[in-house]
């Protein structure tokens, strides 16, 4: 625990126990998984479908005869710009997500955090309504407010996890919340696809469609967040009576990083997670950007792409947490793992022109996306020490969804270097055959117990 501060005292009892079984902690559990269904839209509807290409389309409108844009004087090909943005609000995330995330836990205030970052991301997505013309430097901002907002969202919506759900059941709780966010994201996608294909019929530009469904995206994240703010119950933090400021979040999170060293297991597993999602955000983030600009997919079959995803990513969530429970939630992630490379290696050598082969490599990143994701949220949540989870969670976050960020630079710099989406495509696979090696090398079990925490039989 922290140690005493001014303005409060330290407080090492915790008053209601992770996954009780009572009625309160069911239906905390519920409300849980309601923040899935509220956010997962931006990264579909927005990071995964629209705003990539959208985005593209924008910055090259405003491109010199060489192809470049020029934000803050800076030389960017636009064809880079979108992956540029993304790295530039991941990296100011990892200095406001510790800091968040240190705050939450010294105070335990986490649900007026979880709700002020949740709304001003909601807002900028849904100000990406007027982005339009030549507003390129307009939409990169938009993207960086809405996504630092997200990633300090998720940091707190995640670190309830521990408290609401025991370790034997936390691979369970962990996949109905992927689950949840997959099937709104596919409910809002049939919506978008609706909007978009009959967009001359009911007298909307095709430009005015694409930016109608990413705002919209904000409007959805806003209106559902009010139910997890209702039926999360706040814990007491590490410090009783303390006070919310800067300097006491900096305080709180030093502290923390001192202590890391207590906890080198479960920072080899942050580091083979780091490596290993940040390959798969990038894929999930880019692969529209890919297939319009390289395989010359229009936005129609993109669109019905990302559906096809979302609605396995249900099915294979639910699937992959099943085989948790046989063979172990480490060995099945690191099974993905093998299937995110021949996905990687397969979209490389992926013809131009055939939509029905970007729609089998559409269902075989659903198959195994929610699966990897929720189980390794599950697997970590083992290795946070009690006390620590927003703060533990805030590095998990970095490589989170859509908060990837050596991912997207690397495969940024590789369409630079070769104006080519097919090598950068192939470059990630790099990310998915290293976190394999780390993960790999993890004593998860050992980990667990290293942290104080009992470990569930099967892990």
């Amino acid at each position: 625990m922290a140690p005493a501060e001014r303005g409060g005292r330290v407080v090492s009892a915790v008053v209601t126990e992770a996954g009780d079984g009572t009625a309160e902690n069911r239906r905390e559990q519920r409300g849980w998984y309601f923040y899935d269904w509220a956010n997962s839209v931006f990264s579909t509807t927005v990071l995964t479908v629209f705003l990539g290409p959208y985005l593209t389309g924008i910055a090259k409108a405003a491109a010199d005869a060489d192809g470049y844009v020029h934000p803050l004087g800076i030389p960017v090909r636009a064809g880079s710009y979108f992956a540029y943005s993304v790295s530039l609000s991941v990296l100011l995330s990892v200095f406001v997500m510790p800091l968040a995330g240190a705050v939450a836990d010294r105070t335990g205030r986490k649900k007026p955090i979880l709700g002020a970052s949740a709304y001003l991301g909601a807002g900028a997505t849904a100000a990406m309504f007027f982005l339009e013309g030549d507003r390129y430097l307009l939409g990169g901002a938009l993207l960086v407010v809405a996504n630092v907002a997200f990633a300090v969202a998720v940091v707190i919506y995640n670190s309830f996890l521990p408290q609401i759900a025991g370790p034997e059941e936390r691979d369970a709780v962990s996949s109905r919340g992927w689950a949840f966010g997959y099937a709104a994201g596919s409910l809002v996608l049939v919506g978008n696809l609706a909007l978009f294909l009959n967009h001359e019929a009911l007298g909307v530009s095709e430009g005015s469609a694409v930016r109608i469904c990413i705002a919209s995206a904000g409007v959805w994240w806003a209106v559902f967040t009010v139910i997890p703010l209702l039926r999360l119950r706040e814990r007491p933090g590490t410090v009783a009576g303390a006070r919310v400021s800067v300097l006491s979040g900096w305080r709180q999170l030093a502290d923390t990083v001192r202590e890391l060293r207590r906890y080198r297991l479960t920072m080899l597993f942050l580091l083979a997670y780091l490596v290993y999602n940040d390959g798969v955000q990038t894929v999930i983030t880019q692969a529209s950007v890919f297939g319009s600009e390289e395989l010359g997919v229009d936005q129609t079959t993109l669109i019905g792409a990302v559906l096809l995803v979302q609605v396995l990513a249900v099915a294979g969530a639910l699937l992959m947490e099943r085989l948790a429970r046989k063979f172990g939630a480490k060995n099945t992630v690191l099974a993905s793992l093998v299937a995110w490379s021949g996905i990687a290696a397969t979209g490389y050598f992926l013809p131009a022109g055939v939509p029905v082969l970007f729609f089998v490599l559409a269902a075989g990143i659903g198959l195994v996306m929610g699966g990897s994701q929720a189980l390794s949220r599950s697997l970590f949540s083992q290795l946070v020490p009690r006390g620590k989870e927003a703060e533990f969670f805030s590095l998990y976050e970095v490589s989170d969804r859509g908060t990837s960020w050596l991912g997207p630079l690397v495969f940024g710099l590789a369409y630079q270097l070769t104006e080519s989406y097919r090598a950068a495509i192939i470059s990630l696979v790099v990310f998915f055959v290293l976190g394999f090696v780390l993960l790999w090398r993890v004593p998860v079990d050992k980990a667990a117990e290293a942290a104080g925490n009992p470990s569930p039989d099967r892990i």
